[in-house]
């Protein structure tokens, strides 16, 4: 049997959230807004929106073609100075990956940008941990949808999704897949799911739930 664990990146794998606010403060000056300021907590605000969604939120003085532009810049800028400085890995999460990799197939499903999930894994070098990964700026595509790619193009007799806010358990439930929540990251759950503390509680949860299911 074929078995998955798919993650989401922010507030689960990592937190990039202050080292992005720098990297778009950066590319706001570049494109002529230098006034502009952003902090650690206005990217929390947007996590785990899709991009689109977040450039509405904090470029609410452009629209159209602009806000496109700044957008594009600002990922852009972002991947690069991330693939210098990287962000805040959660603690023993290589090691927690590891031992994971010898019974699950590890993949990434987020909403960000092309190049932010291969930033982070080679700022890293976890790329030989994980099997396959895709997000929003990839495709266009809404996490669910990119689950259930994940799933069929990896041909998955059974996968998990691991992510920290609301958006995530309901994009699971929608993809059809369990869900447990990284209770350390960014949201907090209506429901009553399976959850960790830390990254390396993960491999006790699906010991748990894989006894659930004989």
């Amino acid at each position: 049997m074929k078995k998955g664990v798919i993650f989401d990146m922010d507030g689960t794998l990592w937190d990039s959230a202050e080292q992005v606010a720098v990297s778009w403060e950066m590319a706001l000056r570049q494109c002529g807004y230098p006034g502009v300021r952003l902090t650690a907590d206005d990217m929390y605000r947007v996590m785990g929106k899709t991009m689109d969604a977040i450039a509405a939120c904090l470029f609410p003085f452009v629209e159209g073609k602009e806000r496109q532009r700044l957008l594009e810049t600002c990922c852009q800028v972002e991947n690069a100075y991330l693939r210098e400085h990287g962000g805040r890995l959660y603690p023993k999460l290589r090691e927690t990956l590891e031992e994971l990799k010898q019974s699950y197939r590890l993949y990434i499903v987020s909403n960000c940008q092309s190049g932010y999930i291969e930033a982070f894994l080679d700022y890293y070098g976890l790329g030989d941990l994980f099997d396959d990964f895709a997000c929003f700026g990839d495709n266009g595509l809404q996490k669910w949808e990119n689950m259930t790619i994940v799933v069929e193009r990896n041909a998955l007799d059974r996968a998990v999704y691991v992510g920290d806010i609301q958006a995530d358990h309901d994009a699971a439930v929608r993809a059809g897949l369990p869900f447990i929540h990284a209770a350390y990251g960014f949201g907090t759950l209506k429901e009553k799911t399976p959850s960790i503390s830390c990254p390396a509680d993960l491999p006790k949860v699906l010991r748990g739930m894989e006894a659930g299911r004989r």
